[in-house]
């Protein structure tokens, strides 16, 4: 099977120094109708074959969905060296879907609660192996998808140019049709990236993951914080703000770690004054190792967290799918049978 390398028309057309025109009946056929790439109508043979010429062949091979009680459904993929990912599709007020990517293979990062970052860092994905997920899981969907998020396994910042070149494939009309404000690319706090996404003007929403706004306290929790500390990453995420408009900063609660008074006070000393929507999420630890809020320390903490950054959109976000290990966090690419 021949794979475009993840490019929207546009990005194709330049590659192969055909018209657009081509490139987006191309595209289309590929990517948009599923067909082979002799199937793109009114396309010239001599065009044909330069595209093919810089085709990938490869085949993303599904091996598993599974579905958690809350109606999400994890997906388990082999890449074609027999590395494996993990898709998640999540349900949204029961008329649409939102599928979570990922980006590499497990991830190289290690942060302390996060599943995937116990199994180290296999490989970056290609962006046709990123886009590939997304066709997968829609094609799998009675609803509509009408969102990405990079979440899943792997920091999308350290494979930069293919998430990127995935991300417009996925917005391409002739292609994936996904709105680009519906994409989100999350990142731990990749400061040189951040800055280069800022520069390059992408309409991708940005979000990062912060989970502690006091510097030993982060860098115990996500050891990326040893080399882009705390006031680089801030100095970041506000120029960002000042380009593009609020920045989504998520933030993993880990009763007794994480959700003090100091450390709601924390994130309002370094957040104040910069527009953001703050997303705190429960912690998901298969292993034990840390433990959610309870209702009772969520609303304390939330209202902590209110007085420290006042006027700014605090929202707690959901992650189900925790019965199969599909929530955030839990990634680490085993089968049902291995689990």
């Amino acid at each position: 099977m021949l794979h475009l390398s993840g490019q929207d028309s546009r990005s194709l057309a330049r590659k192969a120094g055909i018209p657009v025109e081509d490139a987006r009946r191309i595209t289309g056929a590929v990517i948009g109708r599923r067909r082979g790439l002799r199937d793109a109508r009114n396309v010239r043979r001599e065009v044909l074959d330069r595209v093919a010429a810089l085709a990938s062949p490869g085949e993303l091979r599904r091996l598993e969905a599974v579905d958690a009680k809350d109606g999400f459904r994890k997906y388990l993929f082999a890449l074609p060296d027999g590395a494996r990912v993990e898709a998640v599709r999540i349900p949204l007020h029961g008329t649409h879907h939102v599928v979570c990517l990922s980006s590499q293979a497990g991830c190289g990062l290690a942060c302390a609660f996060c599943a995937t970052g116990r199994l180290g860092l296999t490989r970056s994905l290609k962006s046709w192996e990123i886009v590939e997920q997304l066709l997968h899981v829609r094609a799998d969907s009675t609803l509509p998808v009408t969102g990405v998020v990079f979440m899943g396994q792997g920091e999308p910042f350290l494979n930069y140019d293919e998430v990127i070149a995935a991300a417009y494939t996925l917005c391409d009309p002739a292609a994936a049709r996904i709105d680009a404000r519906r994409i989100s690319i999350s990142t731990a706090g990749v400061v040189p990236m951040i800055r280069r996404y800022t520069a390059e003007g992408h309409k991708f929403r940005l979000c990062v993951s912060l989970n502690a706004a006091i510097p030993w306290k982060r860098a115990a929790l996500m050891p990326i914080e040893h080399g882009f500390p705390l006031d680089e990453l801030v100095d970041a995420i506000r120029a960002h703000a000042a380009k593009a408009g609020r920045v989504t900063v998520e933030y993993v609660m880990m009763a007794g770690v994480n959700t003090g008074p100091e450390d709601a006070a924390a994130i309002g000393r370094l957040l104040r004054g910069i527009p953001v929507r703050l997303n705190p999420i429960a912690v998901n630890d298969a292993s034990g190792r840390f433990r959610p809020p309870t209702e009772a320390e969520w609303n304390v903490f939330r209202d902590q967290l209110g007085a420290a950054l006042p006027g700014q959109p605090i929202v707690r976000r959901y992650s189900g799918g925790q019965d199969e290990l599909a929530a955030c966090g839990m990634l680490a690419s085993r089968s049902k049978e291995q689990r």
